[in-house]
């Protein structure tokens, strides 16, 4: 073990993830190496049979190393053959090689993290009548099999840790990184109370539209879903309509916050009732871009004026042709997962990084700066 650290440093991608963990390892390196043969990132294969059963492989010795495992659940776009056909991996594919590689590393390693972006089964964290309980017995057998810490990004309700109490658990907001892409795809963005909004785009997404609301000083509105509870579409009841509550929207730019896009339909909805309401200009803020309907209903909403940017982080696998669409905005987080690391593994606090309100104050105060100035310049050119 090194002076100050708790042991090794290791990072293991699964599969769909090397294009971050190689952002992450460059990070890491610049940091820490001066030999540019180092890598922290180790190898580690899951190969299938022609039946599709599976067997995990690490090609390096975890003996007292310090390793942390990213996993994309949500990836699809990464395939395997069964009995002669291609088949695009599920969630619980990508879950399933992930307890392979833990068990693995055969209990050898100091200590385990799972850095899973989207919580698997994160959408399944209560039960209503008799329905299971997936994302927390997921969470029970990963700490069943030897994991100490497990960092998710915005989960859908970070209430689930309560699953398994004596075992860390980060849940991470990319508040920063969202505010930061902002300003600079739209550079003329006033944080003010008097021209921009905060909209929850259902009672779910409150928590942390109330958090960016508060550190940022602006107001608050939401939609609450009105549904159909006498029939269930889809294993949900299906809604009927989204009712605003909140201030006067007219002339303001509105920053509509969620975790995920899955196909768009609720916050395309939400934007076109914004916009009846007067808002000038939509942003999305979310962690988690799905798309599972695809870009087509994005593409026509956005051709109509319905919203302006939708910007979504990278911590998930995107489908191909998203990159290029005029609406989208990536918001790259290989640093921010690769200074969380680095922090762990020095057994330091990540407290500062998980709730960086010094840094977004900083945000907003360029930006104020930055508006008064071209604000007073309109005023003398007119």
């Amino acid at each position: 073990m090194r002076d100050g650290m708790y042991g090794d440093l290791k990072v293991i991608g699964m599969r769909g993830c090397k294009a971050f963990t190689d952002q992450v390892n460059f990070y890491l390196r610049e940091w820490r190496s001066h030999n540019d043969d180092e890598s922290f990132v180790i190898e580690a294969d899951c190969p299938r049979f022609g039946s599709g059963e599976a067997k995990a492989l690490i090609h390096e010795t975890m003996r007292g190393q310090d390793v942390y495992i990213y996993s994309d659940c949500f990836n699809h776009g990464v395939t395997y053959r069964m009995f002669g056909q291609e088949v695009p991996m599920s969630p619980d594919d990508h879950f399933q090689d992930l307890k392979r590689t833990i068990a693995a590393i055969g209990g050898k390693a100091s200590r385990i993290t799972v850095i899973m972006p989207m919580l698997y089964e994160g959408r399944q964290h209560k039960r209503s009548a008799r329905e299971s309980l997936d994302c927390a017995m997921a969470l029970q057998e990963l700490v069943n099999m030897g994991v100490a810490n497990i960092i998710t990004f915005d989960a859908h309700d970070a209430r689930v840790q309560n699953a398994i109490p004596l075992t860390g658990f980060d849940n991470v907001r990319p508040t920063y990184q969202m505010l930061k892409a902002l300003v600079r795809e739209v550079p003329d963005i006033s944080l003010s109370h008097n021209d921009t909004m905060i909209i929850s785009p259902d009672e779910g997404a409150m928590s942390r539209t109330m958090y960016y609301a508060s550190v940022l000083g602006l107001e608050l509105g939401m939609f609450y879903k009105r549904r159909n509870y006498s029939v269930i579409i889809d294993g949900k009841n299906p809604i009927e309509a989204h009712e605003y509550l909140g201030r006067e929207l007219e002339g303001k730019d509105a920053i509509v916050i969620d975790d995920m896009i899955s196909s768009g339909e609720s916050i395309l909805d939400v934007s076109k009732q914004l916009k009846e309401l007067g808002a000038r200009r939509i942003f999305f803020f979310v962690s988690f871009g799905l798309f599972t309907g695809g870009f087509e209903v994005f593409d026509k909403a956005y051709a109509d004026g319905i919203f302006d940017k939708c910007f979504t982080t990278n911590l998930i696998y995107h489908p191909d042709g998203l990159l290029d669409k005029p609406w989208y905005s990536e918001v790259n987080m290989c640093k921010y997962v690769a200074l969380i690391i680095d922090t762990l593994n020095k057994n330091q606090s990540i407290g500062t990084l998980l709730n960086p309100v010094k840094k977004i104050h900083s945000i907003l105060e360029k930006q104020h700066k930055r508006t008064e100035k071209a604000s007073g310049a309109q005023i003398k050119i007119d």
